[in-house]
């Protein structure tokens, strides 16, 4: 096939000099050219990216494909199995005629590959290994997302974070929360709660309501101890990148919970890892399934929080792909961040679907080989709209592409195998059992307890480290008249004052951008 068709002279703005994902090939007319490729360089991944269609179109195996490469190039991967599809990552392929004609059509020398793959659930209630986060450090935003709280009601549970903050409660986990909204709305507490803005008693009746009802859908198994660390997202096996599966079959009545878990822990890697600037591939490149979870009846604070995270994350070398039916279910902000689109098929079957078809069609560079419109309603199974910025930044012509089959097996593992492959985890030790120490609803047990005068008492700071073999002991302190001075600002740091200006000035600067709670 000559040079200058139009399928290859679309592939020519796919050509990269580094190492890429190899997407598929180029279609025009319906015709495949095996010859013309298309290609996202590993270098504009932290550029971010969106992949959208409706049910049915191929969207999972696209996924389940670019993971795989990522895998195959050591780059770790999260992906959220919502329907449970993905597990079949963890075994090879299994070679049929369809995927041999694709292989064809595509120009891939595929070959069956199994991936690295650790299995984790949200909570007690999954098959997988249990992953968990403290109240305290998801944060009253996210919380609040998860809740389904208005903007008020958002306020008010900031308020009531920072009265458990001011006095040494620690939330860990559902009941803490509980025992000290019940402490603030009891005739015990009414002072308190006068103390910290005139919190309506109604609105935190109503935020009770809220955290019961997330109670009975599995919502105090999940929040908790041990906390899960996000750095065990960045391992890699044999020079492969460790595919981490967030199995979310036991959570398909709460689905806000596990897009809000993502997005924590999308901040949490902001907040730990350090600058990396333009490397020539992410080191982690994060798929948010069901993205339009995420963003409905959002607060302008949490989608101010999300932009704000997606505009800077990429500079620490973290790519972020959004998963969804449409285009539009991203706002703006965020679409406006995104740098690959992958548009499997639309249906425009109603007004609303129409207009959005409309909508998308102009958010796409001009072609002059497509009526988009028409090839987006057009598109086959496994078949995509596609542009991805080159590795100079630009845009790539608009590609109708025939995506390549993954080469991991396009099927659910067996339940059984899941949870053999989650206990062979090396992360089933530090995460498989709950610990529950003692925090903030402990404390206000005891301090109830303790009768009219008990009061809730701030955390004292931890002892000092005893010396270690061979270390002298530190030296008393001395009333020297050089050492009067720091003496006298030690005692100040020591006394009630000194250690609540202390948590004060510690707390207020270990805030990440979502409001949470920083690792000490």
């Amino acid at each position: 096939m000559a040079d200058d068709t139009p399928a290859r002279t679309i592939a020519a703005g796919y050509a990269t000099d580094g190492a890429g994902l190899e997407l598929g090939t180029v279609m025009v007319d319906g015709v495949c050219d095996p010859q013309a490729r298309v290609r996202i360089p590993l270098a504009t991944l932290n550029r971010h990216g969106l992949v959208a269609g409706a049910t049915g179109t191929g969207k999972t195996k696209t996924l389940q494909a670019l993971a795989g490469q990522l895998s195959d190039a050591g780059v770790p991967v999260l992906l959220a199995d919502v329907k449970g599809d993905l597990s079949g990552m963890a075994r090879a392929g299994e070679p049929d005629d369809k995927v041999t004609a694709r292989a064809t059509d595509t120009g891939d020398d595929w070959s069956p590959t199994a991936y690295p793959v650790q299995f984790l659930s949200l909570g007690d209630g999954g098959v997988a290994v249990p992953v968990r986060a403290t109240l305290t450090q998801f944060g009253p935003i996210l919380l609040a997302k998860v809740l389904g709280l208005n903007a008020t009601q958002e306020s008010t549970l900031g308020l009531i974070f920072h009265w458990a903050d001011r006095r040494g409660l620690p939330l860990l986990d559902t009941k803490d929360l509980r025992a000290v909204i019940q402490h603030l709305t009891s005739d015990q507490g009414k002072a308190d709660l006068k103390g910290i803005g005139g919190v309506s008693p109604a609105t935190a009746g109503v935020i009770l309501r809220a955290l019961v009802n997330l109670e009975a859908q599995g919502g105090e198994e999940f929040f908790g101890e041990p906390e899960f660390d996000p750095a065990d997202l960045m391992r890699q096996i044999d020079g492969k990148g460790v595919v981490t599966l967030l199995e979310l079959a036991e959570r398909a009545a709460n689905p806000v919970l596990f897009s809000t878990f993502l997005m924590w822990l999308l901040a949490e890697l902001y907040e730990e890892l350090p600058e990396a600037g333009d490397l020539d591939r992410p080191k982690l490149v994060f798929f948010f399934d069901e993205a339009h979870l995420l963003f409905t009846d959002a607060s302008k604070a949490f989608l101010d929080r999300i932009e704000q995270t997606v505009k800077l994350i990429r500079s620490k070398g973290v790519g972020v792909f959004f998963c969804t039916q449409l285009p539009t279910d991203v706002p703006n902000e965020v679409l406006s961040q995104l740098g690959a689109r992958i548009q499997h098929a639309l249906r425009a079957f109603t007004p609303d679907d129409q207009k959005a078809l409309s909508r998308t069609v102009r958010t796409y560079p001009k072609s002059d080989v497509y009526d988009l419109e028409s090839a987006l309603t057009s598109l086959g199974t496994g078949e995509a709209v596609v542009t991805v910025l080159s590795e100079r930044g630009a845009p790539t012509p608009v590609a109708w592409t025939r995506l390549r089959a993954p080469r991991s097996l396009m099927a659910a593992l067996p339940v059984d195998d899941v949870r053999a492959d989650a206990a062979a985890s090396p992360l089933q030790a530090k995460y498989g059992q709950m610990v529950d120490r003692e925090s903030a609803y402990e404390k206000l047990t005891a301090s109830i307890a303790a009768g009219p005068g008990g009061e809730a008492t701030p955390v004292e700071a931890p002892p000092a480290p005893a010396p270690g073999p061979g270390q002298a002991p530190p030296p008393p302190p001395q009333d020297s008249p050089g050492g009067g001075f720091f003496s006298k600002i030690g005692d100040f740091l020591q006394s009630p004052t000194g250690r609540q200006l202390t948590n004060t000035v510690t707390r207020e600067i270990t805030r990440s951008l979502f409001g949470t709670r920083r690792r000490r």
